[in-house]
């Protein structure tokens, strides 16, 4: 059965009513610490520990990145809305103003973050306009605090 096309439109407004987290990815790059925002992020095994992520092909940020030895993933909690809109942006000193630290191995980690993983690429594969990477995590962290959420294009919180 061959597949109806698909409303890029319509596609978008259907996959918005999935809640998902946030995460900012960062590394360090050849003119200082780069990052973006990624919503596209997901566990996908404990043992190995591998989560992965989706950076857009489109975006300048990620071939930047892509070099890194290391990357670190911030897990955006309630409080940080401002932090997920800077590092969407295209262009913007994205960590101005915004706390970090670089963790054992090199990659910034954003303050005040849930949940910090540092991980190392281990395979890229193309996803159409998106590249799935997956990434085995080297060393973690977790803070208190309440998740920061997107949903149909708007941000938000959880609590249980």
């Amino acid at each position: 059965m061959e597949p109806r096309p698909i409303d890029q439109a319509h596609f978008r407004e259907a996959l918005g009513h999935f809640a998902t987290g946030l995460v900012v990815a960062t590394g360090s790059g050849e003119e200082g610490p780069v990052g973006f925002t990624c919503q596209s992020f997901a566990s996908v095994s404990l043992d190995p520990p591998l989560v992965l992520f989706c950076p857009s092909k489109a975006s300048r940020t990620w071939p930047k990145l892509r070099r890194a030895e290391v990357i670190g993933l911030s897990i955006l909690g309630e409080h940080q809305e401002a932090v997920a809109r800077s590092f969407s942006q295209s262009g913007a000193d994205k960590f101005a103003g915004v706390g970090w630290a670089l963790s054992s191995r090199g990659a910034p980690i954003l303050e005040g973050a849930l949940g910090w993983l540092e991980v190392e690429v281990v395979a890229v594969h193309d996803a159409g306009d998106h590249e799935i990477v997956l990434a085995q995590v080297l060393d973690l962290g977790t803070n208190p605090g309440t998740p920061l959420v997107f949903y149909r294009g708007g941000y938000g919180s959880y609590s249980a």
